[in-house]
């Protein structure tokens, strides 16, 4: 697979988030997100609370805050889909600086926002304190089929080779003298497509039949002992113990 290097959404560290083995934070971050989900649009003060909880994991992982907000604008297709539902939305309505408004709509939507919101900002804390390498072999850990497991490998490891050969194509169409400036254009862009999936078809030969040629028997070799201990899992468990908390709280509270 070649030597690796940090993927561009890890930051490297040596906090107590980062030592977590990857299946343990796995698990926190899927009963997290699922307790949020169940938890009530009109219980405010609970989507409130959760944000405090990731906020102090992103203290405790030493993630900076401007790095999570800057990376949460990925989530922005989705906020404006939610922005439409008050205008599109039946239901009785009522004004907002003196535009008409469905009240259903306006729940729905906050109802997207706060937990896809805090869905993506506990994925941003997993993705900057996890390699994805790591991340793969928790996934395996935990009794993910291995073909599976091996297929995201080699996606995440052959995507920046590819992104790489597709930036060398561009210079050369660049050096060239190519500018797509209209659609007369789509017949270049088109053929160069079709070279880039030839040579990385041929790429994918490659590598296969070096890896069998090294004793590859579809299972790959284990590179890293990500067992956990009881303390681990204790410790994941405090974000989802927390957010139980407040998520049978927004159910019990009148």
């Amino acid at each position: 697979m070649g030597a690796g290097h940090a993927h561009r959404l890890y930051l490297p560290g040596t906090s107590p988030v980062h030592r977590l083995p990857p299946q343990c934070k796995l698990v926190a971050l899927l009963a997290f997100v699922l307790l949020v989900v169940a938890t009530p649009a009109h219980r405010v003060w609970a989507f409130a609370l959760y944000a405090a909880l990731l906020a102090a994991v992103a203290v405790a992982a030493r993630v900076p805050l401007a790095t999570v907000a800057r990376r949460v604008v990925i989530e922005v297709p989705f906020v404006a889909f939610a922005l439409l539902m008050p205008f599109v939305a039946n239901g009785p309505r009522t004004e907002v600086l003196g535009v008409a408004l469905s009240q259903s709509g306006l729940w729905s939507a906050w109802n997207i926002l706060a937990k896809g919101t805090l869905g993506v900002i506990a994925s941003i804390l997993l993705a900057a304190t996890t390699e994805p390498r790591v991340l793969l072999l928790g996934v395996e850990r935990l009794r993910m089929p291995q073909l599976i497991t091996q297929i995201a490998t080699f996606m995440l490891r052959y995507g920046d080779v590819v992104t790489a050969e597709l930036g060398r194509m561009r210079t050369a169409r660049a050096a060239r003298g190519f500018e797509a400036r209209d659609l007369r254009a789509t017949g270049v862009l088109a053929r160069s497509v079709g070279a880039l999936f030839l040579r990385s078809y041929e790429r994918g030969e490659r590598v296969h039949l070096a890896m069998v040629s090294r004793g590859y028997d579809g299972r790959m070799p284990a590179l890293a002992d990500v067992g956990a201990t009881g303390v681990q899992w204790a410790a994941a468990a405090a974000l989802p113990a927390a957010a139980a908390l407040v998520a049978a709280a927004a159910w019990m509270v009148p």
